[in-house]
């Protein structure tokens, strides 16, 4: 049986697209079958992929989603890999790249490892949302990363109550609100000044974006949890973005559910670092003067 896998390119960087080609060029030459929607060759120009037209049905039958770019690259690869569970591998050119596995100067050992197949499995949480005006739903969507309701003018805030399994627990006059996954711990929820969460934990993050309000700090719930936000009908109304790739309008009066999807993204790792390691690297920290742990002397 041949194997395929699907390679998704950031076209409006000319590395990338430099990048796709030898990337494909190599693939092909191990005797994969490589795919590429046709989106991203209207940017890329030829190479030695098969088109992908239909892009609910471009990873069907594929090994790995192999993404080439910056986190928003890598979450639309997520979108195509997600519906027939496949594997997203991701080779960072974007600047932080936390949800890539490798670095661009590392791109001939990735193409290696899955020539022989060397990668393993992790599964990372989503969340499903869905908002309804009354009776009528108007958005059903989910995200790897985080849900956020967020004001649409910025001359006013957005009231909004929060709900936490069928019980109110606060309003709040704010710019938004974000209610992340761990994996989004470091994204948008961190920037809102949120706790980094990490990926093992099965937790939801529900971060308050600039609330005038007494209580709003973040706040950690179960994933058992359904996190509900009302925004209240006096208000002008807001947006919800998922991942912030897919925006819906939300009317006053809209109340947007979020809780755990069943369905998670898996992720290829060619590597078993620690994410403590990882942070250090993606956020440059300090650690000099470590001198690691310290040995218990023997009795």
């Amino acid at each position: 049986m041949s194997r395929s896998v699907l390679l998704v390119t950031h076209g409006g960087r000319p590395e990338a697209v430099a990048l796709a080609g030898r990337v494909a060029a190599s693939l092909t030459g191990a005797g994969l079958t490589v795919r590429a929607p046709v989106d991203d060759l209207a940017e890329t120009g030829p190479m030695e992929v098969d088109p992908a037209a239909d892009p609910a049905a471009a990873s069907a039958g594929c090994e790995l989603v192999v993404v080439l770019g910056g986190d928003g690259t890598i979450l639309r690869g997520a979108e195509l890999a997600r519906p027939h569970d496949v594997p997203l591998l991701g080779v960072n050119l974007g600047h932080v790249g936390f949800l890539a596995e490798a670095e661009v100067e590392q791109v001939e050992a990735v193409v290696a490892a899955i020539v022989e197949r060397k990668w393993a499995v992790e599964e990372r949480m989503t969340l499903g949302v869905q908002a309804r005006v009354g009776t009528k739903t108007i958005a059903v969507d989910w995200a790897v990363n985080e849900v956020s309701v967020e004001k649409a003018a910025r001359e006013r805030m957005l009231e909004v109550v929060l709900e936490v399994d069928d019980r109110p627990l606060s309003r709040w006059g704010c710019d938004g609100v974000v209610v992340a996954t761990p994996t989004g711990s470091t994204a948008y929820a961190f920037s809102a000044g949120g706790p980094i969460v990490w990926p093992e934990v099965e937790a939801a993050l529900v971060v308050p974006i600039s609330a005038h309000a007494l209580f709003a700090r973040p706040l950690v719930v179960a994933p058992t949890c359904t996190v509900a936000l009302e925004i209240q009908p006096a208000t002008p109304g807001g947006v919800l973005w998922c991942d912030g790739r897919r925006s819906y309008e939300l009317p006053p009066g809209s109340r947007i559910e979020v809780c755990r999807d069943p369905r998670p993204v898996r992720l290829a790792r060619l590597h078993a670092a620690p994410f403590t390691d990882r942070l250090v690297a993606k956020f440059e920290l300090p650690v000099h003067g470590w001198r690691g742990a310290r040995r218990r002397r023997p009795t």
